[in-house]
């Protein structure tokens, strides 16, 4: 199973440093997006007393995991397509081998470019103290495996790319936006505010907020966000695993 696994992995890695659009359009979007957003409010407002572009920075890196995500897992789709995920499913690899190598896959890059986006925190003010970044990292892994095992299931069970991008922007960008990783919620809609609560893309942001920026208005307690990323991440795991082991007839076409 394991060996398995780690050829799953590996392919995932491999395919993403071949394909050059990929890799560059994954290393500058969010680059951009951090810049243009800070560019255009920054002094606007302060955000938990930070500049906006300090404030921005844990969401971008919330961003990036969530995107890596989305377009990592949407080759799933295309491996059917292709011919290859059948392949995989009639040999004697355990199912459950799949869902670890395509997850751990797409996590792993996930982390892979928010760690070359982290180069850029003393740009945003952002400190990297050593046991800072070990607490960051921790949860930024939480986290990639979270989302990426909620895109990997998404994707298995849907047969059109541009259905899987509609689906995951109704939902998971609601989720980021909806999460505190742009603005500050606490003086949102209270059905805004209520959905916040029970948006578990919340509690990953804070945990990241704590790790990197220390103790943050509006943000709930460390402990609170790290169990229930924990809780997020074992949730789609268990689920990516469900979804590709439970058979169908579309399995075999």
């Amino acid at each position: 199973m394991m060996r398995a696994a780690v050829a799953l992995w590996h392919r995932e890695i491999v395919r993403f440093l071949r394909d050059r659009p990929r890799l560059v359009g994954s290393l500058l979007q969010p680059v951009v997006f951090w810049v243009l957003f800070s560019g255009a409010l920054h002094g606007s407002f302060k955000p938990g007393g930070m500049d906006y572009g300090e404030y921005f920075f844990v969401g971008t890196l919330a961003m990036i995991t969530l995107f890596t995500a989305i377009f990592a897992t949407i080759t799933v789709i295309e491996d059917r397509k292709e011919g290859f995920l059948q392949g995989v499913l009639v040999s004697p690899v355990p199912r459950s081998a799949i869902a670890l190598g395509k997850i751990l896959g797409g996590a792993t890059l996930g982390m892979l470019l928010a760690m070359l986006f982290l180069l850029a925190a003393p740009f945003a003010g952002v400190s990297l103290a050593p046991e800072r970044v070990l607490a960051g990292l921790g949860v930024l892994a939480l986290l990639a495996v979270a989302v990426t095992g909620l895109g990997f299931s998404l994707a298995w069970v849907l047969d059109s790319t541009a259905a899987y991008h509609g689906i995951m922007m109704l939902f998971l960008m609601p989720m980021l936006l909806l999460s505190g990783a742009f603005f500050p919620m606490e003086a949102a809609h209270p059905l805004l505010s209520w959905v916040r609560f029970v948006n578990p893309m919340t509690y990953g942001v804070g945990a990241l907020r704590h790790a990197f920026q220390g103790e943050v208005a509006g943000v709930p307690p460390f402990a609170l966000c790290l169990l229930v990323t924990v809780v997020f991440a074992v949730a789609t795991f268990l689920l990516g695993t469900f979804v590709v082991t439970r058979r169908s007839v579309r399995d075999a076409a």
